[in-house]
């Protein structure tokens, strides 16, 4: 933490750009510019089409129900606004929980439509019969890095995330970031180009989160 500490000005100063972080109703914003102040970075809560727009770092942040995350962006009328500044302006975007599997074309929790930037789609977890494990996933799990990312520039460290989720992204290996065991691999984190997703809460995860959303915004 100290280093973190110790770094936020140099952060400051070496990131122009300011984050901007997705109010669609359904995402933990206070925690996320609580920590992103505490780190050094800049944010800023965007909501229309206008801003989201011209974002030039982006965070989607979600917690809930697919379909109800989905029908907020659709009311809001931010779902061309997202594909307009992460698919045309190739704006760095880190999906955060449901914010991850949202990402994706579909969710078997729910009927609506994804956001479909990456093709990918959210399952429930299985754990194998007779396992103690129990879904919602709720707790602290170490995270197996699988390939070097702005999200994880390191493929040996050993870090530690706190999960709440019922469901996780399946997709294709090329864009898999990092993963957990429960019972069997599961996909926790994804990377393809300037589009990436964690299925934990880096806001909840004490240096660890800190240090992913520092290298997030300082390296994507």
């Amino acid at each position: 933490m100290s280093e973190v500490m110790g770094s936020k000005k140099e952060i400051r100063r070496g990131c122009a750009r300011v984050v901007s972080i997705v109010d669609y109703g359904v995402g933990n914003i206070a925690s996320l510019i609580n920590m992103f102040d505490f780190i050094g970075v800049n944010s800023r809560v965007v909501s229309s089409y206008a801003s989201l727009v011209e974002a030039e770092c982006l965070i989607l942040p979600g917690v809930g129900a697919f379909d109800t995350a989905m029908a907020e962006l659709n009311r809001r009328c931010l779902i061309d606004a997202l594909g307009e500044a992460v698919l045309g302006r190739r704006v760095p975007v880190l999906g955060i929980c449901l914010g991850m599997q949202i990402l994706g074309y579909s969710s078997e929790e729910g009927r609506e439509r994804g956001l479909s930037l990456i093709d990918a789609r959210a399952v429930r977890l299985r754990p194998p019969p007779k396992s103690d494990l129990r879904v919602p996933h709720v707790g602290w799990a170490d995270v197996t890095v699988k390939r070097p990312s702005p999200v994880f520039p390191t493929v040996n460290s050993l870090e530690r995330f706190y999960f709440v989720h019922s469901y996780a992204l399946e997709c294709s290996d090329s864009i898999v970031a990092g993963t957990i065991d429960f019972g069997q691999e599961v996909c926790c984190a994804v990377a393809k180009d300037n589009i990436f997703g964690v299925q934990f809460h880096p806001e909840k995860s004490h240096r660890f989160g800190m240090r992913l959303l520092k290298d997030f915004v300082l390296n994507a």
